[in-house]
């Protein structure tokens, strides 16, 4: 089996380094090749990257709360640049304040991310899902 492509960062003008590299780490020991375009990522860094390495997944992080600003568009953007049916993941401190974050999924999905998670999510629950929706063979 070939490896699936990840392309992962954190968006928007968020410097949180420590999960990214956490995330980092998680996917690549998981058997997925990772490019990480570190912190402070544009959506159309995010595209270019996963155009340039035929990626097969876009995970984006945030933590500083603007993530909701910084998504709107994204699945609109990627497919533009021909990327319909990307897998969109997005994950995080996401929004401002404590909001319940059933609605923030459905804000998310309805911008056409493909799952949501909330802050704290273990790196394991990510990657259960990539490969569920990557169809990974374990």
């Amino acid at each position: 089996m070939s490896k699936k492509t990840l392309v992962i960062g954190v968006i928007g003008a968020d410097v949180h380094a420590v999960g990214n590299k956490i995330l980092y780490h998680a996917f690549t020991d998981a058997g997925f090749e990772v490019i990480n375009l570190g912190v402070m990522v544009s959506q159309e860094e995010y595209i270019a990257a996963a155009i340039e390495s035929n990626a097969d997944a876009i995970v984006i992080s945030s933590l500083y709360g603007q993530g909701e600003l910084d998504c709107r568009g994204m699945r609109e953007k990627c497919n533009e640049a021909g990327l319909e049916g990307m897998l969109l993941y997005v994950g995080g401190n996401i929004v401002i304040g404590k909001q319940p974050f059933d609605e923030v999924e459905k804000r998310f999905l309805a911008m056409g991310f493909n799952r949501a998670f909330a802050p704290g999510t273990a790196p394991e629950v990510t990657i259960a899902a990539l490969k569920e929706d990557l169809h990974v063979e374990e």
